[in-house]
């Protein structure tokens, strides 16, 4: 892949940090649904950025079939219609495995924007699912979360690249 000027050379991705953040992620669901918070309808779906930003970065690895396994984990938890967030994260990875491409090629502030669709369109596709199945509507607050999630694309693609832009070790044979 032909990279642009400037761009720092990453190492190899760790799946043991792959698993991990996305492992972190669902925890950190799980005790903002339960804590301060509740379950308001404006606190961002940490899980589904972690999904989107492996998707994106390491699509061979972290694919439909994972987003599919982690959103039935999250209808489960939240007590949640069994196939909501599952569908919704489903569609996200799909989306963002077939824009990894292009969306690589833009500089984060500009990934940010790029996201910021796809996390409203999930969130959209969750409502209309809720309301289907006979739910209420969460109010307009809920269109806040995919703004936040959106706000936070720079925050994940800094914290979850981090060990991949990490010095090699030095050696006098090898010039990177």
């Amino acid at each position: 892949m032909i990279m642009r000027p400037g761009q720092q050379l990453l190492l190899p991705a760790n799946p043991v940090f792959i698993w991990g953040s996305l492992l972190a992620a669902l925890l950190l669901n799980i005790l903002m649904n339960m804590g301060l918070w509740g379950r308001a309808a404006w606190v961002p779906d940490l899980l589904a950025v972690a999904l989107v930003f492996w998707s994106v970065h390491q699509p061979l690895r972290i694919g439909v079939g994972v987003a599919f396994a982690f959103g039935l984990l999250i209808d489960v938890q939240q007590g949640a219609l069994l196939g909501q967030h599952a569908l919704a994260y489903t569609v996200l990875g799909y989306v963002s495995v077939f824009m990894h491409r292009r969306l690589l090629w833009f500089d984060v502030p500009t990934q940010a924007i790029q996201v910021l669709p796809l996390f409203a369109a999930a969130h959209l596709l969750e409502l209309v699912v809720r309301l289907v199945a006979g739910g209420g509507f969460p109010g307009w607050a809920y269109f806040l979360s995919p703004v936040i999630e959106g706000a936070l694309w720079p925050v994940a693609s800094v914290l979850l690249l981090a060990p991949q832009r990490r010095a090699p070790d030095p050696d006098d044979n090898r010039p990177l």
